[in-house]
């Protein structure tokens, strides 16, 4: 792929995709969005496990490039938000687990890529915020990934004031999975994802859609998706394979 404003790495199992603006402090303009999501799509299409989204620099991403946004009329800006909500949506579809790999300041869009990752490690230098309750462009978008990390009353703190929360605080709200020293990061997000991969892919795969779909539905509603789904994939080969090497107590033999 012909990308300007991203770097793609695969190592084995997993596709490491890092936004690379570090002079932009990995601002999300048009063309870097569009970047991200050709090499998404690139990933969630090959047979990697995993992928993992990191940041060049020494900030993971500072929301979206103001460059694009001051001198853009309403139809321009709703390009722009359109395009990243491609993206985020697109990270939640792919059939990998996506984890954030937050080694600096991640705010506004760059916080809600942080949300709308399956999994997220930061480094304990890291910082979280929604700076836009501060000034005078609020946050509106990234705080529908944030809020439903958080809960209402910590996105309201985090919307209005516009403080920067700590990688502790990001922990202790659910924003992150894990807070480790800074040079423990990269053996963190490997160890966590490498656990989060194992087992069938097809299997993991069809959990991830299910997962996201009931959790936009009420809880009755979600209980009769997710009972018809796992009675459907009891079937599969996966499943079947899973469970006569349970009960024969030998190693799983995965034909994906």
């Amino acid at each position: 792929m012909n990308l300007d404003h991203v770097l793609v790495d695969r190592d084995v199992d997993f596709v490491t995709i890092t936004m690379n603006r570090p002079q932009r402090r990995n601002a999300l303009s048009l063309a870097h969005l569009r970047d991200l999501i050709n090499a998404f799509s690139a990933a969630g299409d090959s047979d990697a496990s995993g992928i993992i989204l990191a940041g060049a620099g020494p900030v993971f991403s500072a929301g979206h490039d103001f460059a694009d946004v001051a001198e853009a009329d309403v139809d321009g800006v709703r390009t722009l938000l359109d395009t990243c909500l491609r993206l985020m949506e697109l990270i939640e579809s792919v059939p990998q687990p996506v984890i954030a790999r937050v080694h600096g300041l991640a705010t506004a869009a760059g916080c809600q890529l942080v949300a709308t990752c399956d999994l997220a490690v930061a480094a304990d230098s890291a910082g979280f915020a929604a700076p836009g309750g501060k000034g005078g462009w609020f946050c509106h978008t990234p705080m529908v990934a944030i809020a439903r990390n958080i809960g209402r009353k910590r996105a309201a703190e985090l919307a209005y004031t516009g403080d920067t929360i700590s990688a502790a605080q990001a922990l202790e709200w659910g924003l992150v999975n894990r807070v480790v020293p800074a040079a423990d990061l990269d053996a963190a997000v490997i160890d966590l994802l490498g656990r989060a991969t194992r087992g069938s892919r097809a299997s993991k795969a069809l959990g991830k859609r299910t997962l996201h779909q009931q959790l936009s539905l009420p809880e009755a509603e979600a209980y009769q998706l997710a009972t018809r789904v796992m009675a459907e994939s009891s079937q599969s080969a996966a499943a079947r394979e899973g469970m006569s090497a349970f009960l024969s107590k030998r190693q799983p033999k995965w034909s994906d």
